[in-house]
């Protein structure tokens, strides 16, 4: 039985007279970059999340830097976040000439925020929380933190979109958030994607400026900006997708509990929500032991898994010259080599969630 980690094809048969109503609603005007159907789904964005300003751009990375850029970060600057993230969490920070300052993972692989504090110096100017796999950190503790120290919040919410923590939806905390509606997200779009939010009117004013290269009007270029627009049609298909949100955010954490229900051996550890977590399961992570051989055996039985992901942003080649070396975070260091995300996707069945289990059982009990 082929189990595949993500089915984006049965997600298009499912959804595909209303993506080519989509599709023929957008290409019907003739009219592409930065119509009515992006400031809908923008407006959309805010209603869901409670945000008052959103603005639509073509990636989260984007949406990160332009975020940083927005908040006035510049050379020489300090951003605290996490080790456990994908790349363009550092990468955003380091295109502005400033420096991420990484703080080690607790056991649920999001920042540790009781070692925050000792990392804040005269050069820090933010805090960049990442809600790794959809489950929001504790900002409570981290707003406390950054408000004795005068520093501001920026959530990495790539991966949050519809979690909730304390019953306000991811983003909402800091004082600007960027997501990404990339294939592999929740709410996708068929292609890069991604949003930010924030209630700050003079941050959403200058990204907005920013993300059309400055203009004003037509012949009338304020700032130097960049093209960071989100795609119309991305923007119609996108506000669809927004309406099934919730119900594919149920089904995937139906998928979850299923797991939790066959999976039999201790080797493998699912990560645990507090009760004041609502995660919407961007990822699925596990905790593994002996996991490159866990892949492999359940690759032989035509299971895909993929490591999300498999080298701290510490120990790249592209970020060695930020002068971190092995040993600087042990946590972020040893749940790397354990981490494994299962097929999880709200079109699988609960009979290919047994097999997957099954196979994931008969693997420890050799």
């Amino acid at each position: 039985m082929k189990v595949e980690f993500i089915d984006l094809k049965k997600r298009y048969i499912e959804e595909k007279s209303e993506i080519l109503k989509c599709i023929k609603t957008v290409l019907s005007k003739g009219s592409f970059v930065l119509t009515k159907e992006v400031e809908n789904f923008e407006k959309l964005i805010c209603n869901y999340t409670g945000s008052k300003y959103c603005i639509g751009v073509n990636s989260g990375t984007d949406g990160l830097m332009m975020s940083l850029w927005a908040m006035g970060i510049k050379k020489g600057d300090e951003i605290i976040t996490s080790p456990i993230s994908f790349i363009a969490s550092a990468s955003s920070i380091i295109h502005l000439g400033a420096k991420p300052i990484f703080v080690d993972v607790d056991n649920d692989l999001n920042i540790n925020p009781d070692l925050i504090r000792q990392k804040i110096t005269k050069k820090t100017k933010a805090i960049m929380p990442v809600h790794w796999t959809g489950r929001i950190c504790n900002m409570k503790k981290i707003l406390s933190i950054a408000k004795k120290a005068n520093i501001d919040v920026l959530e990495d919410a790539a991966q949050a979109m519809g979690s909730y923590y304390m019953k306000k939806h991811a983003g909402t905390f800091g004082k600007v958030s960027a997501f990404s509606t990339h294939p592999l997200k929740n709410l996708n779009s068929v292609g890069d994607g991604g949003f930010i939010i924030t209630d700050n009117k003079r941050i959403h004013d200058k990204i907005k400026l920013y993300r059309n290269h400055g203009l004003k009007g037509r012949d009338n270029v304020e700032i130097i900006g960049v093209n960071s627009r989100l795609d119309s049609l991305h923007a119609e298909i996108l506000s669809f997708r927004l309406k099934r949100l919730k119900s594919i955010i149920s089904r995937r954490q139906k998928n979850i509990d299923l797991y939790r229900k066959y999976i039999e051996t201790d080797k493998v550890r699912i990560i645990d929500d507090e009760q004041f977590q609502n995660n919407s399961y961007v990822m699925f992570i596990t905790l593994c032991e002996n996991r490159d051989q866990l892949q492999k055996y359940l690759k032989k039985y035509d299971i895909q898994s993929l490591i999300y992901y498999g080298t701290p942003l510490h120990l790249h080649k592209a970020t060695k010259f930020l002068g971190y070396k092995k040993g600087d975070f042990p946590n972020a260091e040893k749940f790397t080599k354990q981490v494994l995300s299962f097929p999880f996707h709200q079109h699988l069945k609960e009979k290919e969630i047994k097999f997957v289990c099954q196979k994931i059982n008969d693997f420890y009990k050799k």
